[in-house]
């Protein structure tokens, strides 16, 4: 009996023990269930914060496509000898008009008068101004902003006061776009024969202003005749545009290009790219297109 009893104790301590084993035994595998749980969360949370920040280096910089052209030639040097000679017999020299910065915009004028004394006398009066864009991430490319300023450069030479019989043609063989504007205007002096010519080549706009009268009972000058003058002399400008570039167009790049730098042709009081005054210098936005000049 007593080995029988003795038997049955060790029974028990033995099935107690073995309860005390597996539960031991089962903390570790809880433990490092728990472990794994934690450290796949923490891989998770990492690998979302890594690709997130992938994503936001991958995103791409604003760009805009580069200006064609880098700068603008001597607008007084713009024409031949023989052009000027053609046009303005009996100037001496042009006169530049003042620009705050001469890499974006540039103008010239000259002034002839043709004395035949009692008969009276010829007058004409030729100027050209140039204004040069550069690409802006926020306004656009600089051939965009040219266009959009060679448009408002013929809407405004239509629509001048006191226009009479105006015309306006398509200019063939001039820049990537051109479109002559002529009328008649009378002034006490005279009728003045008013030719506008707008051209575009690339991201430079040049617009060439020709009148003429005849003054003190001179005959009044033929509007086909200027006309033809004014558009060779708008084809030498736009050449000149191009030379001053390069041969071949001299194009400063034409592939995209990060952010606009602020170089000093694009300062905001300067450059026509940073929303300064889309207008020629000041003298040429005198020009006759608007208010013939008179008698001096």
């Amino acid at each position: 009996m007593q080995r029988r009893a003795h038997r049955e104790e060790r029974d028990q301590r033995a099935k107690r023990l073995n309860r005390v084993l597996v539960c031991a035994a089962a903390v570790p595998v809880m433990l490092v269930a728990a472990g794994c749980s934690s450290d796949s969360g923490s891989g998770d949370s990492a690998d979302k914060a890594e690709k997130a920040a992938a994503s936001a280096s991958a995103s791409p910089s604003p760009t805009v496509q580069a200006a064609a052209y880098g700068k603008l030639p001597e607008p007084c040097k713009a024409f031949a000898k023989k052009t000027l000679k053609d046009l303005v017999p009996e100037s001496k020299s042009g006169k530049e008009g003042k620009s705050d910065d001469i890499s974006t915009r540039g103008s010239c004028s000259w002034n002839s008068l043709d004395n035949n004394g009692v008969k009276g006398s010829q007058f004409r009066w030729l100027n050209v101004s140039m204004l040069r864009f550069e690409s802006d991430v926020t306004r656009g490319p600089a051939d965009k902003l040219a266009r959009e300023y060679f448009e408002k450069q013929v809407q405004e030479a239509q629509a001048v006061e006191g226009a009479k019989s105006v015309k306006t043609e398509p200019v063939t063989g001039t820049g990537d776009q051109a479109t002559a504007v002529r009328y008649d205007l009378k002034k006490k002096e005279g009728t003045f024969k008013q030719q506008t010519i707008v051209a575009r080549v690339e991201n430079v706009v040049v617009t060439l202003d020709y009148n003429g009268a005849g003054l003190a009972g001179d005959k009044t000058p033929s509007g086909d005749d200027m006309l033809k003058d004014a558009k060779k002399a708008a084809k030498e400008a736009v050449a000149a545009v191009s030379d001053a570039n390069g041969k071949g167009g001299g194009k400063a790049g034409g592939a995209p290009s990060g952010p606009a730098s602020k170089s000093p042709s694009k300062s905001p009081s300067k450059s026509p790219s940073k929303g300064a005054s889309d207008k020629p210098s000041k003298d040429a936005s005198a020009s006759p297109s608007k208010k013939p000049a008179s008698k001096s």
